[in-house]
C-alpha cells in the first residue's frame, strides 16, 4: 500500500477485519503535517478511568501514543514497513477534561539502522497545554525501508 496519510490510517484504524488495539477503541485520524500525524480518541463512557471525575482512563492514553508514535515511522518513511514498540515512555502532565477527545501528536525524529526515535504529546484541543508527553521507540525490520542518501 502506498503511503497517504489520510488513507491508510483511516484504512488501519477503521477496517473492522484489521483494525488493532486503536480500532478497537474508536481512534481515527485527526490531522498531519509535514512531519507529525494526529489520531483522536473520543471519549466515551466505556473508555472513563474515574466516574467521578469522567476523564479517559490512562490505558486508551497509552494505546493513542503507541499508535500515533507508530504511524509517525511510517509518514516519515512515506511506506508501511513492519516495526515493533520497543520502548513507550510517558509523562503524565494532567488528566484530561472529562467528555473530551483526547488526540494523540506523534512525530519521528529520526531512524537509524534499525531504530526509530520517536516523540508526541497528548492533548484534549490545545496543543500548548499537553495532557502527556511520550518518547518511544521502535525495531524496523532492517532492510525492508528505504535509506535516505547519504
Amino acid at each position: 500500500m502506498s503511503w497517504d496519510p489520510v488513507a491508510t490510517t483511516r484504512y488501519l484504524l477503521e477496517t473492522r477485519t484489521i483494525a488493532g488495539h486503536g480500532g478497537r477503541l474508536g481512534q481515527h485520524y485527526h490531522a498531519h503535517g509535514d512531519d507529525w500525524i494526529e489520531v483522536a480518541q473520543p471519549w466515551s463512557e466505556e473508555l472513563v478511568g474515574d466516574e467521578d471525575s469522567g476523564t479517559i482512563a490512562s490505558g486508551p492514553i497509552i494505546a493513542l501514543m503507541d499508535v500515533a508514535t507508530s504511524l509517525a515511522v511510517w509518514h516519515r518513511l512515506t511506506t508501511l514497513v513492519a516495526h515493533a514498540t520497543l520502548d513507550l515512555r510517558i509523562d503524565y502532565l494532567r488528566p484530561a477534561r472529562p467528555r473530551h477527545t483526547v488526540i494523540g501528536r506523534g512525530e519521528c525524529l529520526r531512524i537509524a539502522r534499525s531504530i526509530a526515535f520517536t516523540r508526541g504529546i497528548a492533548h484534549d484541543g490545545d496543543v500548548n497545554d499537553p495532557v502527556a508527553h511520550v518518547a518511544a521507540t521502535f525495531m524496523v525490520t532492517a532492510g525492508s525501508y528505504p535509506r535516505p542518501a547519504s
